[in-house]
């Protein structure tokens, strides 16, 4: 939210009620679904007769979530249990489409995709690794048992809010 006008001394001039303080809360941009394409500058301008014109502009960026990086160790034909996000604990991640992913030598292969009031969807890279892998509660990954080929690889769960906003989580697993 950004207000249209400082206070000045022409502050209540912002407003559509006469009594509005000089705060101008009446004229405010709310926008709600943000997307990286929102980036940009905007500007409100209005009529304050007598005094002419007033405007005021702002720089909205709008950045990309930041991948988590995270490192597991394990012992081997331990069942190794990773969530997909640690800190989502105020969004219900059952009411959004994710998927997981193994990444090994710069390649990733996708092991199981869960849409919204849909079971778990295992793809075939999850064959590769002998059907060891599980979705869990709150769609934690479950991979039973550890081998010493696990050493390295990379899990990471993607979460997708909205087409332009999707959190990732990696972990690393040592062996």
């Amino acid at each position: 939210t950004r207000r249209c006008c400082t206070g000045n001394g022409t502050g209540s001039l912002c407003s559509t009620k006469p009594n509005a303080t000089s705060e101008c809360n009446w004229w405010a941009l709310h926008l709600e679904n943000v997307t990286m394409s929102l980036s940009g500058q905007y500007e409100c301008t209005f009529a304050t007769y007598p005094y002419g014109t007033k405007a005021a502009k702002i720089q909205l960026t709008v950045k990309a979530e930041e991948e988590r990086q995270y490192l597991k160790k394990v012992w081997l034909k331990q069942t190794l249990e990773i969530p997909c996000l640690e800190d989502a604990t105020s969004e219900n991640l059952s009411t959004y489409p994710l998927k997981w992913l193994v990444g090994e030598n710069g390649r990733k292969e996708e092991l199981v995709t869960k849409e919204p009031s849909c079971p778990a969807v295992y793809r075939n890279s999850s064959l590769l690794h002998g059907q060891r892998v599980l979705l869990g509660l709150n769609n934690s990954l479950k991979v039973f048992p550890t081998k010493i080929s696990d050493d390295g690889r990379v899990f990471s769960c993607h979460v997708l809010y909205h087409p332009e906003r999707v959190q990732k989580s990696s972990t690393t697993v040592r062996v």
